[in-house]
């Protein structure tokens, strides 16, 4: 994979390199080709007819075959008679992201200074059309700043009690932005300094304790894992063979250990109690339903079953998801079914069991931040519900719908947005208080049935961060713009195969801090959850990973 920032040098190169190849062309003037080369870039390059190129009448008395000067000009195929295909037309070997939609204007608008962009002459027209598409798809600096400013400047102006703003116009900018009005303002500015500084992403793997687990014959497969929400150094991932693991994740230290002895198959459900930071729920594929207490799991790895603490719930079965209320009293779970079961966290016990919720499977059910009784769920019969447990429910306080199967919903902090993604990139923001469509997101489509796309929330309810099981790239927008920040792409450098996006979780205690779980599909599965620092600023690819064989490529203002 041919990285963005090599990318735009090759770019950058081009301008030499395109010159050298114009110059063959030195008894034609300048002008002319220019214009020759407006009128093909104007055209559909993947026609099948030769385009009528007007106003080349002039130059046959200086050059015979105008298909030879197109040629020359890397835009026309000699042997087929006819202009090259974009895919063919590009030289060296394209990144992925050269096939982004918007990627030609996303570039040019980065990069004013640039003349050729693979081959193909930047126009005025061009400048201006990049312009327009990049303010309206694209955030240049997060929190809607339109110029870098250093973290110096920033710390200076909030000790002085100014605004921290360099533009003439901020004052009126100010007034028509609610990011600064927030008691967050400088910290926002100074994440936004940081973010516009820092030209690529810091990773860092989390490995699983191979190392220290049978002598590293076995090693451990993260399935899921959520961040503590009360101790920002906790971590905890269930594994695919039934492990509980909690880790430090700011060390790398382990916590704590549970084996897969307890009845658990594959983790895919786990959520921690608020009232009481040491507990946390746990639930496998098999419909095992836990209850732990991490002060008594030893730090150790070991096959010890470990039964102290612990409380076992009546099993639900094919379980996908579970999540508890925000009293700590209540916990909802659902599977590969149209039920929802709602237990009792005390007493161990199921109160109730709602039968026919949705016409498909549901995959992910989650009650509100702030209210214990409002939930939501989604399915894939393409519906998205809210529920409230005082009406007994039978019937939802609104349904609504997406053109695909529904994969993930989620409360946003404040509750009053619900994150909605279903297969295949479509990624839409609900008001929850009616499920009217406040944000599309309008991420491109793969055209894959199988691409399970899963969106989350970062920064509180200022951005979101959306990845595909199908994709190694995990995109960033902004919650009120509907606009890009950042992209970002995950690549195994020892396999040099693709890291696919499983799940990911923005860090709840740091700006712009998230991990990512990832799987290698080639030569074999490979499951690993990586930390991301975008306001960390690297320059080499050993660096971005610490040592470990991951590196990232990097779309981004």
């Amino acid at each position: 994979m041919t990285c963005p920032r090599k990318r735009t040098f090759c770019s950058s190169a081009l301008i030499k390199e395109g010159s050298g190849k114009f110059d063959n062309l030195s008894h034609i003037s300048k002008v002319e080709i220019s214009s020759c080369l407006q009128r093909v870039g104007s055209i559909e390059i993947s026609s099948d007819f030769p385009p009528n190129l007007n106003g080349l009448s002039n130059l046959e008395n200086k050059i015979t075959d105008k298909e030879e000067i197109l040629a020359r000009a890397h835009m026309w195929d000699l042997k087929n008679g006819r202009p090259t295909s974009l895919k063919n037309y590009i030289s060296h070997h394209p990144s992925p992201i050269c096939f982004e939609k918007h990627y030609r204007e996303y570039m040019v608008a980065l990069l004013p200074r640039l003349e050729v962009l693979d081959n193909f002459s930047i126009t005025k027209m061009d400048r201006e059309m990049g312009r327009t598409i990049f303010s309206k798809y694209y955030e240049y600096l997060p929190y809607k700043r339109q110029n870098k400013q250093s973290v110096v400047t920033v710390l200076q102006k909030r000790e002085m009690g100014t605004t921290g703003a360099s533009c003439p116009n901020f004052s009126k900018f100010k007034q028509s932005c609610h990011y600064g009005k927030s008691p967050c303002h400088f910290s926002r500015s100074l994440t936004a300094a940081k973010l516009g500084s820092a030209a690529w992403p810091l990773l860092h793997p989390l490995h699983t304790f191979s190392h220290i687990y049978k002598e590293g014959s076995k090693r451990l497969r993260a399935r899921q894992f959520e961040y503590h929400p009360s101790d920002s150094r906790l971590m905890v991932y269930g594994t695919l063979d039934g492990e509980v693991v909690v880790i430090n994740h700011e060390s790398g230290k382990l916590v704590g250990y549970v084996p897969s002895a307890n009845n658990m198959n594959s983790v895919l459900g786990l959520c921690w109690l608020k009232k009481y930071p040491s507990k946390l729920l746990a639930g496998s594929d098999n419909g095992c339903l836990k209850l732990f207490d991490i002060s008594h799991i030893p730090p150790i790895v070991s096959d010890v079953n470990c039964s102290a603490g612990v409380v076992t719930f009546d099993d639900f079965d094919q379980l996908t998801s579970v999540h508890v209320n925000s009293g700590d009293d209540q916990f909802l779970a659902s599977g590969y079914s149209k039920d929802v079961a709602l237990y009792d966290i005390f007493s161990g016990k199921r109160l109730h069991l709602f039968t026919n919720m949705h016409r498909e499977p549901i995959n992910v059910v989650k009650f509100a931040h702030h209210s214990p009784f409002l939930f939501a769920t989604s399915s894939f019969d393409h519906d998205v519900k809210l529920w409230d447990l005082r009406q007994k429910p039978q019937w939802p306080c609104y349904t609504a719908s997406s053109s695909s199967g529904n994969v993930m919903v989620c409360f946003s902090p404040d509750d009053r947005y619900l994150l909605v993604s279903a297969v295949d990139n479509e990624v839409k923001q609900l008001l929850a208080v009616d499920g009217r469509l406040h944000m599309d997101f309008k991420i491109a489509s793969t055209g894959s049935a199988h691409n399970y796309t899963r969106s989350y929330y970062i920064n509180g309810s200022d951005y979101i961060i959306s990845g595909s099981c199908d994709e190694n790239v995990v995109r960033i927008c902004c919650t009120q713009t509907g606009r890009r920040l950042r992209d970002f792409y995950l690549e195994d450098v020892e396999s040099g195969n693709s890291l696919f996006v499983q799940s990911l979780r923005g860090d709840p205690f740091r700006l712009f801090h998230m991990s990512v779980l990832t799987a290698s599909k080639r030569p074999c599965s490979k499951w690993e959850i990586i930390k991301v620092n975008l306001l960390a600023s690297s320059h080499g690819t050993e660096e971005h990973s610490h040592g470990q064989n991951i590196r990232s490529t990097f779309l981004g203002g």
